[in-house]
């Protein structure tokens, strides 16, 4: 997917995604998703419905923020997090920075450091494409990659606890060396969407600044229909995804 296939970005370049957080037993007894953290994209949860929580992992130690309608709960880049799906019925409106990132694979699952000495061995057990879509290709292979992912990141908050950042610090390091190929991808899609509306404001206010109006009268109104009886929803790291892919149709 290129960015030019879209008709209109969201605002800002976000990505939007309605997320049905799995309700599904992972290993150690608790339903959710799969813990993982991103490279480069600050993300935000907006919950809808259900009641559950959010732990985070990073410099400042183990979190666990609780989820109800209304919430707003947010984090940046290396902020390793895991939903926990309490009463089987939370819903969440997942807002991305940078669209097209997380997309083709701005993100890794704490899997135990023997899955992450390769990307083969990743992009195998973690279902993936090559690409780094985030979407599995069954149920079985989401359940296997998610329940993976909570055994390495229950190993990880035990080093933590035992060696502090310096564990952090190691599995940072493993992570980079994996995705750091993927920067040159993700700079270019980075350059081509989210940057340019950046740029496409600077021109908006030069006009502006100018006296022209003329860039207001291609004002264009966008929408992405949704038929929730119908559609067919997508396996993701945390639950069942309705991405707004593509951001905008006349």
């Amino acid at each position: 997917m290129t960015f030019d296939q879209f008709t209109e970005a969201l605002p800002g370049g976000i990505s939007l995604t309605h997320l049905l957080v799995y309700n599904t037993e992972g290993p150690d007894g608790l339903r959710g998703g799969s813990p993982h953290l991103h490279f480069a994209c600050s993300e935000a949860y907006f919950v809808i419905a259900g009641e559950g929580a959010v732990q985070t992992l990073c410099q400042s130690g183990f979190r666990e923020l609780s989820l109800k309608p209304g919430c707003v709960v947010w984090f940046t880049p290396g902020v390793i997090h895991r939903l926990i799906n309490h009463d089987g019925n939370l819903e969440i409106y997942v807002v991305m920075e940078n669209a097209g990132l997380p997309e083709h694979g701005d993100s890794l699952l704490t899997f135990p450091t023997e899955y992450l000495k390769d990307e083969r061995i990743y992009l195998d057990v973690a279902s993936l494409s090559p690409t780094g879509a985030v979407y599995a290709s069954s149920e079985e292979a989401a359940r296997r990659r998610r329940d993976l992912a909570v055994e390495g990141f229950l190993a990880l908050r035990q080093a933590f606890e035992t060696d502090g950042e310096a564990a952090l610090r190691e599995f940072y390091k493993r992570a980079v060396r994996l995705m750091k190929p993927k920067a040159p991808e993700w700079r270019q899609l980075w350059e081509l969407g989210p940057a340019s509306t950046i740029h496409r404001t600077e021109r908006y206010l030069d006009a502006l600044a100018g006296g022209s109006p003329d860039y207001l009268s291609v004002g264009t109104v966008f929408e992405m229909p949704v038929d929730a009886e119908r559609e067919t929803r997508k396996l993701g790291f945390c639950g069942t995804l309705r991405p707004y892919f593509p951001e905008g149709v006349e």
